[in-house]
């Protein structure tokens, strides 16, 4: 190890299972919860692309959390998976920077993105008269852009910083990816100036839209209760609680990880939390706002309909064409064949001719027609 460590500036990634049997079987459900995700994520981006019912801002700050889902855990299980079943858990000085980059881009873009979401159920429930003035589409790609970016110049600072510290120590980091915290337990300067950073950015990430979010939520908790309608009440009731779910799952083991004192930290306590966050969350976000949401189903049938239709037209198309592919060959003989007995003075007794049983006028019509687009060479 020490020899690796003075030849190379590659990082080792210790992985997240031990190397057995065991560790294969938690690795196969990570993959399976892997493989739900990415068909979760991306059949939620595609639906809400495909039906015009969900051309709205509540939808489209959806298509931008599943798109981070689905970049989130993308960044993560793929390069895990192949460390533990090749062997190989090196990870070069680029592809660590790579990953660093794009997991604080998206840590740091869906916390905002939450936070609009949060704003857009306030809007909607509190001051439904102005949510088009409020939440209209300027504001929301407002809002997209502004949470992507704000992500990028965030994970972009501390990404750079990150590969400039001097890693005088072992290069293996206790993790399944390259977590900043984790890295810095391998530098060999003193890092509290940089930890402090990482405290204020992590409470502006996730603490500042936090607080928002609950706050917002309570003003809309008291706009529920004095509804009228039964029906608002329940369909508010279930947006609200889809959306906490998830805030739930996402902030609280992200902050209870970067919070914490150093001196309270685990290796494998942090590695634990990270699943919720990088693997879990993105696998049940789909899930959440599909099976909870009314309109999400809907828009699910009716694509699926629109979908089932286009294949029974095809193959309703391709029926008709061979028929009329089939049909004009006919018609295009029976002119060859009435052409040619004109000209030899045969009289021609239409009567004789069958062409799909057809009357003799539209016989008649038909090689005309067959003369003009056919015409004899």
């Amino acid at each position: 190890m020490e020899n690796y460590n003075q030849m190379s500036t590659d990082f080792i990634l210790l992985g997240l299972f031990p190397p057995s049997r065991t560790g294969l079987v938690l690795l196969a459900l990570t993959m399976l919860i892997f493989l739900l995700a990415s068909i979760g994520n991306l059949s939620m981006i595609l639906l809400i692309l495909m039906d015009a019912h969900l051309h709205t801002p509540m939808y489209l700050l959806l298509s931008q959390l599943s798109l981070m889902d689905l970049t989130y855990i993308s960044t993560i299980v793929p390069k895990m998976a192949s460390t533990f079943i090749l062997g190989n858990k090196s990870i070069s000085f680029t592809g660590c920077g790579v990953q660093n980059f794009l997991f604080l881009t998206i840590a740091g873009a869906e916390g905002l993105l939450l936070a609009s979401m949060a704003y857009d159920r306030y809007v909607a429930i509190c001051f439904p008269l102005h949510y088009p003035i409020h939440m209209n589409k300027r504001v929301c790609t407002f809002m997209i852009l502004g949470s992507w970016m704000m992500g990028s110049v965030n994970s972009c600072a501390h990404t750079v910083y990150t590969l400039h510290i001097p890693y005088c120590r072992s290069r293996a980091i206790n993790h399944f990816f390259c977590d900043v915290p984790a890295m810095l337990r391998l530098a060999c300067m003193d890092t509290w100036v940089y930890k402090y950073t990482v405290f204020v950015s992590t409470t502006f990430f996730l603490m500042v839209p936090f607080t928002g979010i609950a706050c917002s939520y309570g003003r809309v908790l008291l706009a529920v209760c004095r509804m009228h309608s039964g029906e608002g009440k329940k369909n508010a009731y279930s947006t609200c609680s889809t959306h906490l779910t998830v805030v739930t799952f996402y902030y609280i083991p992200f902050a209870y990880t970067y919070l914490r004192p150093t001196s309270l930290r685990s290796p494998a306590e942090d590695k634990v939390l990270a699943v919720f966050y990088t693997i879990l969350t993105p696998m049940l976000n789909p899930i959440i706002y599909s099976l909870r949401n009314k309109e999400v189903i809907g828009a699910l049938r009716r694509v699926l309909h629109r979908i089932w239709s286009m294949k029974i037209w095809s193959k309703f198309s391709a029926l008709i064409l061979i028929t009329q592919i089939t049909f004009i060959q006919q018609c295009k003989t029976a002119r060859i064949t009435l052409s040619s007995d004109y000209s030899q003075g045969t009289k021609i007794n239409l009567q004789d001719v069958e062409i799909l049983r057809l009357d003799r006028i539209i016989v008649f019509f038909l090689i005309k027609i067959m003369d003009m687009y056919y015409p004899i060479t």
